[in-house]
């Protein structure tokens, strides 16, 4: 659609030199989700990947755990001031005899591009239950092929060269590869949209995947990837206490501050072969 960047004029300032001109940043928009045409939420993104981003949302919440369980999904009428479509709505169909989402998932606020969970009904609904278990999972992973995830990583951002201003999320296996990559503005959002992508691909759950993100790991994203089965997460941030509670609980490897040869290793040790 041509709406993930955009030009704003700026005044740029280098010691005593000014000069005016355009500059290119990243496109935040709401995107409401409906589910059988229910407002369930609104989420800051950035435009793109949406079906993705529905599907891997709606996976995190555990309302879903298969393509074949949502039957459709399409842009509704959404208009702006000029009467043209938005493309800011989205309506999932869920297939007969999947259940809605709870009440106690429905936000009471919009979703802000740094807060997923901002605005639950209730915090308790946050540790949904996962229909994957991650604990078992075999997945060894040497710390030479972590130590390249982030420049990797860093390498597919296309749109991060551009605007400088947004955040990513990859598929990794074993040997370092990366697989499905996505960025957004929002964290959480770019994690909505690997695991939507993958659900899509028929690559839930995600065993013997490490998901690589490029900002910290807060107890978000741990839900998201132990909802989606993913066994390993690395970010090149702090993790919170949350986060390393969760992951250790679940039984899941958690690296932070992942910067070159340096990491630390909250949870799961077992599978960081040295």
């Amino acid at each position: 659609m041509g709406r993930v960047t955009g030009r704003r004029p700026v005044i740029r300032i280098a010691g005593s030199d000014q000069n005016r001109r355009p500059d290119t940043l990243v496109v935040e928009e709401p995107l409401e989700i409906r589910v059988n045409g229910q407002p369930l939420a609104v989420t800051m993104r950035t435009p793109g990947d949406d079906v993705d981003l529905v599907h891997g949302f709606l996976l995190s919440e555990g309302v879903i755990t298969s393509p074949q369980q949502v039957t459709g999904a399409r842009y509704c009428l959404g208009t702006g001031p000029d009467g043209q479509n938005t493309y800011n709505v989205m309506d999932v169909v869920l297939a007969a005899g999947v259940a809605p989402p709870s009440p106690d998932i429905t936000r009471n606020v919009y979703t802000t591009s740094s807060c997923g969970i901002c605005g639950k009904a209730s915090i308790d609904a946050v540790r949904t239950q996962s229909a994957f278990s991650v604990a078992d999972d075999p997945l060894r992973i040497g710390v030479d092929v972590l130590a390249k995830l982030p420049d990797r990583l860093r390498a597919a951002q296309r749109v991060f060269d551009r605007t400088g201003g947004l955040h990513a999320a990859a598929l990794a296996g074993a040997d370092g590869e990366l697989g499905i990559v996505r960025e957004d503005v929002g964290r959480h959002n770019a994690v909505d949209k690997v695991f939507g992508a993958a659900l899509l691909a028929g690559g839930v759950p995600a065993a013997g995947q490490v998901l690589m993100v490029s900002g910290r790991a807060s107890f978000e994203l741990v839900q998201k990837a132990v909802m989606a089965g993913v066994p390993a997460l690395a970010a090149v941030s702090a993790p919170s206490t949350l986060a390393v509670d969760l992951a250790a609980e679940a039984g899941m490897t958690l690296v932070g501050f992942l910067r070159g040869e340096t990491m630390n290793v909250y949870a799961g040790a077992e599978r960081i072969v040295t």
